[in-house]
């Protein structure tokens, strides 16, 4: 099996975490507001200490790639490519739509159709979307959706849809876009699940199966979602 460090910063909650042989052996949280340039530091000198005094070796660093806060995932990532290439270990990405489903499939949901949307906010009615099946199969490629009564009719009208993230709870509430309070998401097989954040500790399995199957990233060139674009079209020479 594996030890994993786990480190996850794309919205205001900053949180570290190790895994080993698939259980949860350390976790640390910051709740307090984007302020990761000052906690990361510390929780990541605390978890490396524990491991160290117990012996415990590293296989590998796992940092939650975005969608999210641009500052706040550039300095996870930062800090996860240093650790990596300090320790000489293997880098792992972990999309953070992806990471916001564990905590919910850990939940009974009544119905096998059931789909799941995580949302991180953007700005006013924008978030950051994508939709999966409850094998977290993408049935909607991630994206930057501008949220309306239509913008997931296709799915709600088919199955019952699961809402959650910090970007959801907004798309419930009244929002006047129509010249009423009506939300934006407003369906009879719309639910939103509240209190769900993406955290360090839920990256565990899906960690561990990307390594498992080798998927690890470049530490060199590796970026956070939002620079994934802009690094694509650099002419190969300056890469």
């Amino acid at each position: 099996m594996s030890t994993i460090l786990h480190i996850e910063t794309s919205t205001n909650v900053c949180s570290v975490a190790v895994s080993e042989d698939s259980h949860v052996i350390f976790q640390q949280e910051d709740n307090s507001g984007p302020n990761h340039a000052e906690s990361l530091g510390t929780m990541v000198d605390e978890a490396l200490s524990f491991t160290d005094n117990h012996a415990i070796p590293f296989d590998a660093v796992a940092v939650s790639c975005g969608p999210g806060s641009y500052t706040g995932l550039r300095i996870g990532v930062s800090m996860a490519k240093g650790i990596c290439y300090g320790r000489n270990l293997k880098l792992i990405a972990v999309p953070t739509l992806e990471l916001l489903c564990v905590p919910v499939l850990l939940r009974e949901l009544a119905e096998d159709n059931a789909l799941l949307c995580p949302m991180l906010d953007a700005r006013r009615m924008e978030v950051y979307a994508g939709i999966y099946d409850r094998a977290l199969k993408p049935v909607r490629e991630i994206g930057a959706d501008i949220v309306t009564e239509d913008t997931y009719k296709e799915y709600l009208d088919k199955h019952p849809v699961y809402f959650f993230g910090n970007g959801a709870k907004k798309c419930f509430e009244g929002n006047g876009a129509a010249g009423d309070n009506t939300p934006a998401i407003n369906h009879p097989n719309a639910h939103l699940i509240e209190g769900i954040e993406p955290l360090a500790k839920w990256m565990q399995p899906l960690a561990e199966k990307r390594l498992l199957n080798d998927q690890t990233e470049d530490v060199a060139y590796f970026v956070p979602y939002y620079l994934k674009d802009f690094v694509a079209k650099l002419p190969k020479k300056l890469l």
